[in-house]
C-alpha cells in the first residue's frame, strides 16, 4: 500500500555531514582555527556581559541591548561550532535526525532574534540622536524590557514553521549533507519530496523577517545621518556618529552575509561558496561583535579598565 511505501521512504535516522575537506591535515588546521575563534568569541562576549553588568554607568538601554546581543552570539555560535569541531576530528561525521532538526530550529530562531535585536538597537540609537530630549521618556526601563523580550519571543516563534516544514519532508536512503551543519538549503536538496511549497514559505518568511528589520534599521540610520549632518561643529558630528558607528558596522556585516545567503534561489550557489559564506556568519561574525563594540567604544574601554583595576 502507499502508506507502507511512505513509511519506507523516511528511513533516514541520521545525516552524515560532509563538512569541509577530506584531507586530514586540513581538518586539523581548520579544527585549530575554529576552536581558537570559538574560545575568543565566548570570552569576548562574556567580557561584554560582565562589564555591562558590573559597571553602573553602562546600565543604559544601549548597553543593555548590547548585553542581549552578546548573550545571543554565545548561544548562536554554540548551536553550530561545537558539533562542527567534533565532526572535524571524527571519522564518522554524523548527526541524528532529531539533533539536525534541533540545530536547524535554534539556528533559525537565534538568527531571527538577532535581526529583531539589531533593529531595536537601531531604533534606540535613532531616539538617542534624533530625539535626545524625549529619549528618557521614550526609552524607559519598561520600553527596553518590552523591546528586548519582544525580540526574543518573536525569534522563538519565527523558527517553528520552517523547522516543522523541513522535518515533515521525506528523506530517502541518501543522507549526505554537503555542509558542516543542518542548514535549510542542503536539507531541501536532499529531500525526495516535492519541496516547492516549503521553499516558497521559507523564502517568503526570510524575506519578511530580513526586509522588515533591514528597512527599520536603514530608516533609523538615514534619520540619524540626516540629524548628524545638521550638527554645526565637526567634533559634534564626530562624537555623535561614533556612538552609532560600531552598531552600523555590525549591522552591515550581518545583513550583507544574511541577504546574500537566504534571499535568493538557493540552488545556484556552489556548495563550497555556500560553506564559506556560512562560516562568515556562524563563526566569524559572533567574534567581530565584541571586537567592534569594545575597541570602538570609549565608555566601554574605560569601564573595562576600571573593573580590571578593581578586581
Amino acid at each position: 500500500s502507499s502508506f507502507e511505501e511512505m513509511t519506507n521512504v523516511t528511513t533516514v535516522l541520521e545525516f552524515r555531514l560532509l563538512g569541509f575537506s577530506s584531507n586530514p591535515h586540513c581538518q586539523i588546521l581548520l579544527f585549530t582555527v575554529f576552536l581558537v575563534i570559538y574560545i575568543l568569541t565566548i570570552l569576548g562576549n562574556i567580557i561584554i556581559i560582565s562589564v555591562v553588568t558590573l559597571e553602573p554607568r553602562l546600565h543604559s538601554p544601549m548597553y543593555k541591548f548590547l548585553k542581549n546581543l552578546s548573550f545571543l552570539e554565545v548561544c548562536y555560535t554554540t548551536t553550530i561550532v561545537p558539533k562542527m569541531l567534533a565532526n572535524l576530528l571524527a571519522k564518522r561525521k554524523s548527526i541524528s535526525f532529531s539533533g539536525c532538526m534541533a540545530q536547524l530550529y535554534y539556528f533559525i530562531s537565534l538568527g531571527a532574534t538577532e535581526c529583531y535585536l539589531l533593529a531595536v538597537m537601531a531604533y534606540d540609537r535613532y531616539l538617542a540622536v534624533c530625539e535626545p530630549l524625549h529619549y528618557g521618556v521614550a526609552m524607559t526601563a519598561e520600553t527596553f524590557t518590552l523591546l528586548a523580550v519582544g525580540s526574543w519571543v518573536t525569534g522563538v516563534f519565527t523558527g517553528f514553521l520552517p523547522c516543522l516544514m523541513v522535518s515533515r519532508l521525506h528523506f530517502c536512503s541518501y543522507n549526505l549533507i554537503d555542509h558542516f551543519f543542518c542548514d535549510i538549503s542542503p536539507l531541501l536538496k536532499l529531500s525526495c519530496s516535492d519541496t516547492t511549497v516549503t521553499e516558497a514559505v521559507i523564502f517568503i518568511l526570510s524575506l519578511l523577517v530580513l526586509s522588515s528589520c533591514f528597512v527599520l534599521t536603514l530608516v533609523s540610520y538615514l534619520l540619524i545621518i540626516l540629524s548628524i549632518l545638521k550638527i554645526p561643529s565637526a567634533s559634534g558630528k564626530r562624537i555623535t556618529f561614533s556612538t552609532c558607528s560600531s552598531h552600523l558596522m555590525v549591522v552591515t556585516i550581518y545583513y550583507g552575509t544574511m541577504i546574500s545567503m537566504y534571499v535568493r534561489p538557493t540552488y545556484n550557489l556552489s556548495s563550497e561558496l555556500n560553506k564559506a559564506v556560512s562560516v562568515l556568519y556562524t563563526v566569524v561574525t559572533p567574534l567581530l561583535n565584541p571586537l567592534i563594540y569594545s575597541l570602538r567604544n570609549k565608555a566601554f574601554k574605560k569601564a573595562l579598565e576600571k573593573i580590571v583595576i578593581r578586581y
